[in-house]
């Protein structure tokens, strides 16, 4: 039974707002439980041609690291596949607040609001601002 699940779609529900709203800076999966491999995942935003948007996961291994593109729908079902596997931490970083959510032993999701880390918005999300993908 995945307990924390709520509390991730409220944490992704967070993140879409945030680009939504301009203030997404980055998203970071982190902390693994032992050692493994797989050492984190970034979520940076990428312009399609088209004219849309949609995710590249950066995913960084001991040895190399790998870089695969997802929807917005898409990248929700991967990044919740890692958490518990090996991941117990995800982190997005707003201009407004940094949000973290952690999932301990017992499955409990939560969410930790802290002060902003990072100033200004991710260059690709001004980007989408400036080329009017994104309207606020």
């Amino acid at each position: 039974m995945m307990l924390y699940n709520t509390i991730f779609n409220q944490f992704y529900d967070q993140v879409k707002s945030s680009i939504n709203d301009g203030t997404f800076a980055k998203l970071t999966l982190a902390k693994t439980i032992g050692d493994t491999e797989l050492k984190n995942i970034y979520v940076r935003l990428h312009i399609l041609e088209t004219g849309g948007y949609n995710f590249a996961l950066t995913s960084r291994y001991k040895t190399e690291e790998l870089e695969t593109f997802h929807t917005v729908d898409e990248t929700l079902m991967v990044l919740r596949s890692y958490i518990q596997n090996p991941f117990t931490t995800a982190l997005l970083f707003t201009t407004e607040k940094d949000l973290t959510f952690k999932v301990n032993k017992k499955n409990t999701g939560s969410l930790i609001e802290q002060a902003p880390t990072f100033k200004h918005a991710s260059p690709v999300l001004l980007e989408m601002i400036d080329k009017g993908i994104i309207k606020l």
